[in-house]
C-alpha cells in the first residue's frame, strides 16, 4: 500500500502559521493574503469550458481593441504606404503567424504556449533560464498591455466633444483608468467570458459600419485613390521599392499579432466537443486562431485604407484629434458626435476590458511558474500582493513614455514579437528532422528578423523587457535560496517491496543511515553497518536500513518521492530518485514516522569541503552536505519536538 501525496502535506501543516495567528496580527496584511487562507484545492477547481467562438472574444478585447490605435501606428510609421505595409502584415498574419500557433495549440492543449515547449526542449537549469527570460518578454506584453489600452482609452476620451474640461489631461485619465483596474482586482475579479462577448460585438459591430460609412465616402469622391496613388508614386516610383520599404516597416506594425498567444493561453476554457476533450479542444482552439486572425486581417485592411484616404497627416501627429483614435476620428467626422460618442464609449469599455484580459494573464502566468520553479515567495500565490505590484510597475511606465500611445508600441511590440519569435523557435526543434520544417524554418527567419529589427529602432521595449527579467532573476535566486529548505516533497509512494523491508523491523523505530549511491559489495555494507552499531550502541538484533538517493535534475523544486526496496545480502537498502537529496531523507523520515508511530533516526557523515561551496551545491545541485540541511528541513517541516525525527552525525 502505497502512502498517498497528501499524507505527507497533512503531517507539515504546523508549518505554516495558523489561521488564528494570521488573523489576529495585521487586517491589511490578512486582507493581502486572503487567497493563502483558503482551504487547498480551492485554487485548483475545474475551470467552466465555453464555446470556442465566445473564447475568442475574451482574446478578442486585447487582439480586436487594438483596431483603436493600430491605424494611426500604420500610418505614423508607413505614411501613406500604410495600406501596403498592412497588408504585408496580414501576409504574415494569415501565413506565417496563423500556422505556427495551429502547431503550438496541437503541442500545448493545456495552454501552456511555446514557454512551456521551451521548457521541455531545453531541460535542467537552461530550459529554467529561458522560462525567467520568457516571462520577462511576457510581463512586458502584459504590462504595455495594460498601459498602452489605458492611454488609448483616455485618447478617445480627452477627445470627444463632450468630455468635461478639467478631465481633458491624458496623463490623468491614464492613471485613473489603471486605478480603476487596480479597484477591481484588489475587490476580486473573475473573467466574464460573457462581457467579453458583449463587448466584442459591439465594437466589431461599431467598427463595421464606421468603415462601410467611410468606404462609401470613398467612393462618392473618386479622386481620393488617384491622388493617394499619385502621391504615392511622386514619393516611391518603384513598385518593388513600395514592397521592400514596407517589409522593412512590418516591425513596426507588429502590434497587430497580438492575439495569437493569448488564443493559446486560454485554451483550458475551450469546449472540446463530441471527441476526446485534448483532440476536440485543440481543433476548437484552431477555430479560434482562424477566425479571428480572418477578422482582424479584413478589418486591418480596410481601416488603413479608408483612414489613409480621409485623414489628414496632421490629425495623426502627437496631440492631433486623430492621434490614437483614427477610426474614432471618422466616426465623429461622418456620423455625427452622437455616433462618435457612443463609439468612444465602446472603444474605451473594450480597452479597459483588455486592460484586465491583461491583468489576467500575469495573475495566470507568474503564480503557474514561479512557484512551482521554487522561485517566488508565498505570497505570490495572492492575487492581491500581485495586482498591487503590477500596478506600481504600470505607473512606472505610463510616466515614464508620457502616457503616449504611439512611444509605447515599440515596447509592445518587443514583448509580443519575441514571444512569437520563441515559439517559432520551439515548433522548428520540435519537428526534428521531418521535411515540413523547411517551411517553420522560414516563418523563423521572418519573425528572428522582425524582432531584431524592431529592437534595433526602438530598443525601449529591450529595456523594459530587460528590467523585468532581472528582476525575476534576482527575486528567483532570493527566493529559491530562501526556500531551499522547504519540504519541497509532495507525497511519498513506497512500492510493495519496500513496505515488505520495512514490515520486518520488529520494533518499527526505522533507522536509516544515509548513503551516497555508489557500486558497493555486500560486504561493504556490512562494513559499514558494523561501524555504525558500534558508535551508536546498536545490538546485532536492531534492523538498520541504508537510504540511497539518486540526484535527479536539481533544477526542479519539488517531487513525489517514490521509494523502492532491495536486498543485498543482509543489507536491507531503500532507494529513491529525487532532485534534493537532503529534503528527500527529511520526507521520508517524517513518513516514517507517521505509518510508525515511533521517531526514526537517521545516520549521516560528516561531508568535507568549504560550507560555501557545499551551500552553493544545494541550491543548484540538489547535493552538499546532507546532515545538517536534513536536520533543518526538519525543523522548518515538523512543529511537535515529540514527533522530531533524531539526526545523528559523526
Amino acid at each position: 500500500m502505497a502512502a498517498g501525496p497528501t499524507q505527507v502535506e497533512a503531517e507539515v501543516v504546523d508549518a505554516m502559521p495558523h489561521e488564528q495567528e494570521r488573523t489576529s496580527g495585521n487586517r491589511l496584511r490578512d486582507w493581502l493574503l486572503a487567497d493563502l487562507m483558503l482551504p487547498k484545492g480551492v485554487h485548483s477547481e475545474a475551470e467552466a469550458v465555453h464555446p470556442w467562438w465566445k473564447v475568442m472574444c475574451l482574446t478578442g478585447v486585447d487582439y480586436f481593441s487594438t483596431l483603436g490605435y493600430q491605424p494611426g501606428i500604420a500610418f505614423l510609421a508607413a505614411g501613406l504606404l500604410s495600406p501596403i505595409a498592412t497588408f504585408v502584415l496580414v501576409l504574415v498574419t494569415l501565413f506565417a503567424a496563423l500556422p505556427l500557433y495551429r502547431r503550438v495549440a496541437g503541442a500545448s492543449p493545456h495552454g501552456q504556449g511555446s514557454i512551456a515547449m521551451l521548457e521541455r526542449l531545453f531541460p535542467a537549469w537552461g530550459g529554467k533560464i529561458f522560462v525567467l527570460v520568457l516571462l520577462g518578454f511576457a510581463s512586458t506584453d502584459f504590462i504595455i498591455t495594460m498601459t498602452l489600452s489605458a492611454a488609448d482609452a483616455a485618447a478617445h476620451f480627452v477627445h470627444n466633444p463632450f468630455a468635461p474640461h478639467f478631465l481633458r489631461g491624458q496623463m490623468l485619465i491614464t492613471l485613473l483608468l489603471l486605478v480603476a483596474l487596480s479597484a477591481v482586482f484588489l475587490r476580486g475579479f473573475k473573467e466574464a467570458i460573457g462581457i467579453a462577448v458583449v463587448l466584442v460585438g459591439l465594437y466589431l459591430a461599431l467598427n463595421a459600419v464606421v468603415t462601410v460609412v467611410a468606404l462609401v465616402q470613398v467612393f462618392e469622391h473618386p479622386a481620393l485613390l488617384p491622388n493617394w496613388k499619385a502621391a504615392v508614386l511622386t514619393q516611391h516610383p518603384s513598385v518593388l521599392g513600395m514592397v521592400g520599404i514596407s517589409l522593412l516597416l512590418f516591425p513596426k506594425l507588429a502590434l497587430g499579432l497580438s492575439g495569437f498567444e493569448t488564443g493559446v493561453a486560454v485554451m483550458p476554457l475551450i469546449q472540446g466537443g463530441s471527441e476526446s476533450d485534448l483532440r476536440g479542444r485543440i481543433r476548437n482552439t484552431r477555430k479560434l486562431l482562424a477566425t479571428a486572425a480572418g477578422i482582424m486581417s479584413v478589418f486591418l485592411i480596410l481601416t488603413s485604407v479608408v483612414t489613409t484616404l480621409l485623414i489628414p497627416a496632421a490629425a495623426f501627429a502627437e496631440g492631433g484629434e486623430a492621434n490614437g483614435r483614427a477610426m474614432a476620428y471618422l466616426a465623429h467626422q461622418y456620423l455625427g458626435n452622437g455616433f462618435g460618442s457612443v463609439y468612444d464609449i465602446s472603444t474605451i469599455l473594450i480597452l479597459a476590458f483588455a486592460g484586465a484580459s491583461a491583468m489576467a494573464g500575469l495573475l495566470n502566468l507568474i503564480p503557474r511558474y514561479l512557484p512551482r520553479l521554487g522561485m517566488a515567495p508565498e505570497w505570490t500565490l495572492a492575487s492581491r500582493p500581485l495586482v498591487l505590484v503590477f500596478m506600481g510597475i504600470a505607473f512606472f511606465v505610463t510616466l515614464m513614455f508620457r502616457a503616449d500611445v504611439d512611444a509605447q508600441g515599440g515596447a509592445y511590440a518587443t514583448g509580443v514579437l519575441v514571444l512569437i519569435t520563441s515559439a517559432a523557435v520551439a515548433v522548428v526543434i520540435s519537428l526534428g528532422k521531418r521535411r515540413r520544417r523547411f517551411v517553420y524554418i522560414g516563418i523563423a527567419v521572418i519573425f528572428v528578423y522582425t524582432t531584431t529589427l524592431n529592437i534595433w529602432e526602438r530598443p525601449e521595449g529591450l529595456k523594459i523587457s530587460s528590467f523585468f527579467i532581472l528582476a525575476m532573476l534576482l527575486v528567483s535566486l532570493v527566493s529559491r535560496a530562501a526556500r531551499a529548505t522547504e519540504l519541497r516533497i509532495t507525497g511519498i509512494e513506497l512500492s510493495p517491496s519496500a513496505l515488505r523491508l520495512l514490515a520486518e523491523d520488529e520494533d518499527q523505530v526505522i533507522r536509516l543511515i544515509a548513503r551516497t549511491p555508489q557500486q558497493e559489495t555486500s560486504e561493504d555494507l556490512d562494513r559499514v553497518g558494523r561501524a555504525v552499531r558500534k558508535r551508536y550502541g546498536l545490538t546485532d538484533q536492531e534492523c538498520i536500513y541504508f537510504f540511497e538517493v539518486v540526484k535527479g535534475d536539481a533544477s526542479e523544486f519539488d517531487c513525489t518521492l517514490c521509494v523502492d526496496g532491495e536486498q543485498l545480502g543482509n543489507n536491507k537498502i531503500l532507494k529513491a530518485r529525487s532532485p534534493v537529496v537532503a529534503n528527500s531523507i527529511a520526507a521520508l523520515l517524517i513518513e516514517l514516522e507517521r505509518m510508525t508511530g515511533n521517531v526514526p533516526h537517521a545516520y549521516f557523515k560528516w561531508k568535507s569541503g568549504n560550507p560555501l561551496a557545499n551551500a552553493f551545491r544545494f541550491l543548484f545541485l540538489g547535493e552538499g552536505d546532507a546532515a545538517p540541511l536534513t536536520h533543518e528541513v526538519l525543523r522548518r517541516a515538523v512543529k511537535d519536538p515529540d514527533r522530531l525525527p533524531v539526526v545523528h552525525v559523526s
